[in-house]
């Protein structure tokens, strides 16, 4: 009673509605209506579902008086006005708001849009979903369901993990799913069930192989070169259907992948075949007789010889119409390639103070390794020396290089990471017993092989992390080689590698007995 006085001191010769005639009267005359109620809630308990709030006095006719004057403001008034009502509430009474508002505000956006005709944006809204919440998406009723399902959504987030990830684009192929993907829905595909019980296969089958690698479970083939006279498989390169190795013999080897089988021998070098690529049209190798020769890679015609350095070209590498060649001769050549018949010098670098071993490089820099200890960085587009990388206690012997991460094998037995930027080294990896003398990396993991005959495989990650301890750095060691590993070079699914025991050998880590 003292606070309804106190709101509502009694009427001076006017009604309630003729005494408040201003819209500011009108506000604070609700405002105190609406703190009666709101003390009155407190005080006999909050309004809910299961327990309606009595009527008291003239509660009915207040609330009717308050609800025509608010419906009268614009929006803007009517939330300045609940804002300064809320701001005057207990914890309590939020937390009832609270639960009151919180069904208003949600909306299935999902089960609106195909009502108003836009499947196609549901679709493509619940198409950036990852596996695990598609499949919590699936569960929230069964409009979600019916999007997802002809949606095909499942087919999609498979075919985003193809486009990406070269993993599942590798599984896709060897396991032939590829022909039911990247097809519209006019083309008799399968329905959304199968791609939606064929993404658990997937990584079942993404798990096994990662498994194998970390247990060293393969599956090994061995091609048997047979040279005539002196053994050895200095280099090669591989793809789906060939493997191309260069021999000690003087001679090119072209093996079918599958069958094992000799297709095709490239004869012209005079001397061993130490280094090789290919591309679609051509092959380009390097020789202990100076010269660098491109092959007509389907006809194995000879095209052209390049006739430059002064000893044994060491390696070699090619990529949108650039070459890079380097020699015992201790310089670097730096090629145009217009064609295959059109190849002409665009410089020669010089800086190393003793044969140039190995060559990689992008469209910012050229890196080169010497056996004078040195890694050199020059720019790709002028030529010009940029920075030399020390290190190695001894001379290196091979090298990779992508985005800033330079790795490097040396007759010192160790492999080191750098940082091309700065020049830092960031790791040093031991464990070979001899000179390293190939090296792989991917975005897992670095592969090299050595003159002990043993093929390590590392964790690219931890050795990038300076908190991993050395010790699990090193992920298993393969022994089959004979003698000292040449070259090697790997995928998601296996390791090729060449030896002096006159061997290719083939590990498989994805079709395991």
């Amino acid at each position: 009673d003292v606070l309804m006085a106190c709101l509502f001191p009694p009427p001076q010769n006017t009604t309630f509605m003729d005494s408040q005639t201003d819209e500011r009267s009108k506000k604070t005359t609700v405002f105190k209506v609406t703190i009666l109620l709101c003390v009155q809630t407190i005080t006999n308990g909050p309004m809910t579902g299961s327990r309606k709030r009595p009527s008291e006095g003239n509660y009915e006719k207040e609330k009717e008086v308050c609800i025509q004057l608010f419906d009268q403001w614009s929006e803007a008034d009517q939330v300045e006005f609940v804002e300064h009502l809320i701001s005057r509430m207990c914890h309590y009474q939020h937390g009832h708001i609270n639960s009151y508002l919180k069904p208003m505000l949600q909306r299935d956006f999902i089960t609106a849009l195909p009502a108003q005709g836009l499947d196609h944006i549901a679709e493509n809204i619940l198409s950036f979903l990852d596996a695990r919440s598609l499949c919590s998406a699936e569960l929230v009723c069964k409009e979600w369901q019916r999007v997802i399902s002809e949606g095909m959504l499942w087919k999609k987030l498979i075919e985003r993990m193809v486009r990406t990830d070269p993993l599942w684009k590798g599984l896709s192929e060897r396991h032939q799913w590829e022909k039911y993907l990247f097809k519209n829905r006019t083309t008799e595909v399968p329905p959304n069930s199968y791609y939606r019980s064929l993404y658990p296969k997937i990584i079942q089958d993404i798990e096994t192989i990662e498994a194998n690698w970390r247990c060293g479970r393969h599956n090994l083939q061995r091609i048997q070169c047979r040279s005539e006279n002196s053994k050895g498989v200095y280099c090669l390169q591989y793809d789906d259907d060939k493997i191309i190795s260069g021999l000690r013999d003087n001679s090119i080897k072209i093996w079918d992948k599958q069958s094992l089988e000799c297709l095709k021998i490239l004869t012209g070098h005079t001397g061993s075949v130490l280094c090789l690529q290919y591309d679609e049209r051509v092959i380009v190798t390097g020789s202990s007789d100076s010269t660098v020769r491109v092959w007509d890679v389907n006809t194995g015609e000879v095209l052209n010889t390049l006739i430059h350095h002064n000893e044994a070209v060491l390696h070699l590498r090619f990529c949108n119409g650039l070459m890079v060649t380097c020699s015992k001769d201790r310089s670097i050549a730096v090629w145009d390639m217009a064609s295959p018949t059109d190849i002409s010098l665009r410089r020669v670098l010089v800086g190393h103070r003793a044969a140039v071993n190995v060559v990689d490089f992008d469209d910012k820099y050229i890196v080169s390794a010497s056996g004078d200890r040195t890694i050199k960085v020059w720019s790709t587009s002028t030529c010009e020396f940029v920075r030399t990388l020390n290190g190695h206690k001894r001379g290196i012997a091979c090298l990779q290089y992508r985005d800033r991460l330079v790795v490097s094998g040396s007759s010192d037995n160790t492999i080191r990471l750098w940082d091309i930027e700065c020049g830092a080294c960031l790791r040093v990896l031991e464990g070979h017993e001899e000179l390293v003398r190939c090296i792989r990396f991917d975005n897992k993991r670095i592969v090299s092989g050595a003159y002990d005959g043993k093929i390590k495989v590392w964790d690219l990650q931890a050795a990038l992390d300076p908190r991993a301890p050395a010790s699990t750095l090193c992920l298993r060691t393969l022994v089959e080689h004979s003698g000292r590993v040449f070259r090697l070079q790997f995928d998601e699914f296996q390791i090729i590698s060449s030896s002096h025991d006159d061997t290719i050998l083939i590990w498989d880590f994805l079709n395991v007995g």
